[in-house]
């Protein structure tokens, strides 16, 4: 649907306030992350201390805050698509910031679910704005690597999550850790509406935006969208499935300490998933201009190739090998996020992006996130209930074997890919 000619000029800022406006709204997502993964490094700790099953921890970190993440993505992105996108990514900073520092005030499982939904509500407002800025800033053959950059935000995030709320956890306790990472958010915030100028958009200002409906119309007519929608969906359903319970894994079979947890997994996690994310915006912009369909493909070939690796890492007794074989698997996990943005923004107009990232996000976010914890997590207490053992090695078993369903998906979804951008 897009002139790839189109010069990242025409979105009214110069070189160097593109690449600082990338760079904050990357710092942005970290913060995203790690305000929402701070609880999965915190899980024992709390389940301890509220007496908590592994279904109610899968419930705290995904379907509690996807269920509000999900569905208030869609009329914050159609604000998007109208109004200045980089004050309603402020607004949704501090709410989501504010909400994390209250999550430290939870006194039983009620209120830190509350709170955790509040957090939901915040960080609905984050991606899809900040996917259309970047869309508006940066021309077609060079916007996968863009995003790709804002997505390693992600993993920035994660790495710090882990690497200062396992310190902060045993230097202080859960609740003070949780006050801790959430009050830098609300500074941040103020940083971003001071400093980012708003892009002109991809279209001119004086035509009319697309409603929802319009955009799911316009998407549901692409033989290639399903597939990429759920494809990401399968994506986030394993990783979130597995990954939020990495840590629990860890300290059950392997004896490792929370503080050591923090830097094991925050290394593996963030560099492993900014090294992924990066090779995905990299690769998919080198093979892609060729060759379209390698957007989907190459992530559907690696999400096949991590398969017995994962196995691997949870079945293996020596936690040296486990983490060396998880940090690959995470490298092959995380390469379809940048991609599969690109491409989607690519099949739209300009006025549909950020709307079209919240419906792809609504998608992976209410099956990825908002089942992923909870399924993984009802198995393995249905384990530890059916054999009396811990039941969390067949889980993550069980939900790694789930990323073949992903494959198919994108293979699928790059086969129709030529005739929608055609189209």
């Amino acid at each position: 649907m897009e002139n790839t000619t189109h010069e990242a000029a025409a979105a009214g800022m110069s070189k160097n306030a593109r690449y600082y406006a990338l760079f904050i709204l990357t710092i942005v997502y970290a913060f995203n992350f790690i305000d929402r993964q701070i609880l999965v490094i915190l899980q024992e700790a709390i389940k301890k201390d509220l007496g908590l099953s592994d279904t109610q921890l899968g419930l705290l970190s995904g379907f509690s805050f996807a269920i509000f993440y999900t569905v208030l993505g869609l009329p914050i992105a159609r604000l998007a698509d109208r109004h200045n996108r980089r004050t309603i990514i402020a607004i949704a900073l501090t709410v989501w910031s504010g909400m994390t520092a209250l999550s430290g005030m939870a006194q039983n499982y009620i209120q830190l679910l509350l709170a955790r939904m509040g957090v939901g509500v915040g960080e609905a407002g984050g991606s899809p704005p900040a996917h259309s800025m970047i869309s508006d800033m940066f021309a077609a053959n060079r916007r996968s690597t863009a995003l790709a950059v804002y997505s390693a935000g992600l993993y920035l995030g994660i790495f710090i999550g882990y690497a200062s709320g396992g310190y902060l956890q045993e230097a202080y306790n859960w609740r003070t850790t949780f006050l801790m990472v959430g009050i830098p958010g609300i500074i941040l915030a103020v940083i971003l509406q001071l400093t980012v100028k708003e892009p002109l958009r991809g279209m001119q200002a004086g035509e009319k935006p697309y409603s929802i409906m319009d955009t799911l119309r316009f998407l549901i007519k692409l033989r290639s969208f399903p597939f990429i929608a759920f494809g990401c969906a399968m994506s986030a359903f394993v990783s979130y499935g597995t990954s939020n319970f990495m840590p629990s894994f860890m300290v059950r079979y392997h004896g490792i300490n929370p503080s050591e947890i923090g830097l094991m997994l925050g290394a593996i996690t963030g560099i492993g998933g900014m090294i992924g994310t990066f090779l995905g915006g990299s690769l998919t912009d080198r093979f892609g201009e060729k060759d379209p369909r390698w957007y989907l493909w190459l992530p559907g070939l690696t999400a096949v190739t991590a398969i017995p690796l994962a196995l691997v890492a949870y079945h293996v007794q020596d936690k040296y090998v486990m983490l060396g074989t998880y940090f690959i698997v995470v490298i092959l996990s995380t390469l379809y996020l940048a991609p599969s943005i690109a491409v989607t923004h690519r099949l739209v107009n300009p006025r549909m992006r950020a709307m079209s990232s919240a419906v792809l996000f609504f998608v992976l976010n209410l099956i990825g996130l908002g089942l992923g914890p909870v399924v993984v997590g009802a198995i393995s207490d249905f384990e530890l209930a059916r054999t009396g053992e811990d039941g969390l090695r067949t889980a993550l078993t069980i939900g790694t074997c789930l990323a073949l369903v992903k494959g198919y998906l994108f293979w699928q979804g790059g086969r129709r890919l030529k005739d929608d951008l055609q189209n």
